[in-house]
């Protein structure tokens, strides 16, 4: 049985440092699609005509026809509930009048939950109411099969890990949180747990990334082939070995395999210099591996045979971020080709150098804070560390963004549906909620009442609850698979990269929104706008604005608007 804790120990003692390719430029965020309102629980009918349910003894209000179980043994969750949980309708009891749950309500659930939902809001409205992975994999693997391990018959699975998944390396499973850190989807070795089997693990433990010997934050490049790599191992007993010198060489003897170079990229620097921005490139690859990278990307596209260093005010090599952002190291002057280095203690416009610290830039550029914007591809070395020890504006390059948007775009018509199902499940749910008040009153001897239960007698509300129940619990079974496939445009097993469950932000995009200003998928994207855009955040909605209407006239005419707003 494998050791999971010492598993990852010794798979952390191999792990190679991101390395940042990217230059310290200005980038804009990609417009977002605005989130989905919140829906307003409005109710339903349980008169519907198209019920057709045998009467029921007046005798059994409540007790004899309804049965409480824990909602922990649901296989379904969403919005934090199902109703295969709490309050159910007793098998017994239904077989003992004939009633049959699945044939009671005859036709498609969502004709029987639109007609019923319909019914229902006018009732309570009334009432108020992958190839760098793929390689870095393969030399993984190569290396391993050195040392002896059984790896035969192992692939590399791009679909197996995406960035913003969690190592949990205390029970040896990879885990997709929400933003306040719930633990929503589980894979344990190659197979994803259920949500019962998730929620019995984990109840309501929360995901804390400050503990980093039980927690694993996936957040680099690298960190997919590793989490493919740990993952298998859990299941193989193997254990990962160091391929980022490997996998360096092989990058720079042919880079244009690994590297695919944005001819806008260089155009977009150029812009920002040319409009008087100081640009400085910190990354904490070695002196040759960037140039050879830089020169790939870089010189092709640049007007009037300039050079990639033309554009940078200061390059800073080997930087050993993030302790460049918190310590004092020395600073070497790179003045060869070749890489040869002498001892600096002042960096100047136009220099190469190895080493040294943010603090020294600030010092030789004098701008200090929020004068300087970062731009990083890694939230801890790049992003949360400049942003948390010196102030400075941040931005992450995020390139899944853009598979991402694509693939809320080719779903839309089915989250439009499933959202569509959620709703009428809401609303069925608040009557049933007002009318179980009911019962629970007049089980109790007290004369006051529910509105929506008002008029019906004992044997009434009972029976409604009943069918309300039936629909309900026909539509989990109808929601449940939908769910499970939204977000399969992007991954299968984890959905969305941005997302946790149908409506929560990811834990992944909750670091976004904590340490980035702004984010976008490549640095060309500001070509968009003028090198003198100011970007300001989107208003920011609450919970309860998605509640507001504000009447406008126009034209003498009286039209309610929404005040909601994309967050």
């Amino acid at each position: 049985m494998v050791d999971c804790t010492e598993l990852s120990r010794v798979f952390s003692l191999w792990r190679p440092q991101a390395q940042v390719l990217t230059a310290t430029h200005f980038t804009n965020r990609l417009p977002r699609q605005p989130p989905v309102a919140g829906l307003a629980c409005s109710g339903c009918s349980g008169s519907s005509r198209r019920w057709s349910c045998r009467a029921v003894d007046e005798g059994s209000v409540g007790g004899e026809v309804f049965s409480v179980t824990s909602s922990s043994w649901s296989d379904i969750d969403y919005l934090g509930e199902s109703t295969k949980g709490d309050l159910n309708v007793k098998q017994e009891h239904l077989d003992a009048f004939g009633i049959d749950g699945q044939a009671t309500l005859e036709g498609p659930i969502e004709e029987i939950a639109t007609a019923e939902a319909k019914e229902a809001e006018k009732l309570l409205s009334e009432l108020g109411i992958r190839a760098w992975e793929g390689r870095a994999y393969d030399y993984g693997m190569d290396n391993l099969r050195g040392m002896g391990f059984p790896v035969d018959g192992l692939q590399f699975d791009p679909d197996l890990v995406i960035r913003g998944l969690i190592m949990d390396k205390e029970k040896g499973n990879l885990v997709k949180a929400d933003r306040f850190g719930y633990i929503k989807r589980a894979l344990h070795g190659t197979k994803m747990l259920s949500n019962r089997a998730v929620s019995e693990i984990y109840g309501r433990e929360l995901v804390d990334l400050r503990k980093e010997s039980r927690w694993e934050f996936l957040n680099t490049l690298f960190s997919v082939s590793e989490a493919v790599m740990y993952m298998q191992a859990v299941g193989k007993a193997l254990f990962r070995a160091h391929v980022e010198g490997q996998l360096k060489s092989e990058i720079m003897a042919a880079p244009e395999r690994f590297v695919e170079p944005d001819p806008e990229l260089p155009l977009a620097l150029l812009d920002q210099k040319e409009a008087g921005k100081k640009l400085l490139l910190i990354t904490n690859s070695d002196y040759h591996y960037t140039n050879k990278m830089m020169q790939h990307a870089f010189n092709r596209f640049l007007p009037n045979a300039m050079d990639w260093r033309d554009l940078f005010d200061m390059v800073i090599v080997s930087a050993r971020k993030p302790e460049f952002f918190q310590l004092s190291n020395p600073m070497y002057e790179v003045v060869t080709s070749e890489g040869l280095m002498r001892p600096c203690f002042k960096a100047r416009s136009g220099g190469l150098y190895c080493g040294g610290s943010a603090q020294m830039v600030e010092k030789s550029l004098d701008i200090h804070g929020d004068e300087i914007l970062y731009v990083g591809d890694h939230i801890y070395t790049d992003v949360s560390q400049s942003k948390v020890h010196l102030r400075w504006r941040t931005a992450l390059i995020c390139r899944e963004l853009e598979e991402e948007f694509n693939a809320l775009i080719c779903s839309r018509s089915h989250r439009g549906a499933l959202i569509e199902l959620v709703h009428h499940k809401e609303v069925l749910g608040d009557l049933f909620n007002q009318l179980r008040l009911a019962l629970q009153r007049r089980i109790k001897g007290r004369p006051a009442q529910t509105l929506a239960a008002t008029n019906l007698d004992d044997l009434e509300l009972t029976e409604s609850m009943q069918k309300l129940l039936i629909v309900m619990q026909r539509l989990d079974n109808k929601i449940a698979p939908m769910l499970l496939a939204d977000g399969e445009h992007f991954n299968k097993r984890w959905g969305y990269l941005s997302r946790a469950g149908l409506w929560d932000k990811s834990h992944l995009t909750r670091q976004i929104e904590k340490y980035a200003d702004i984010y976008t998928s490549r640095v060309s994207n500001f070509l968009h706008y003028t090198p003198f855009m100011y970007f300001r955040s989107q208003e920011q909605t609450l919970a309860h604005d998605s509640y507001l209407h504000t009447p406008l006239s126009i034209n003498g005419v009286e039209v309610e608007m929404q005040e909601s707003a994309s967050s």
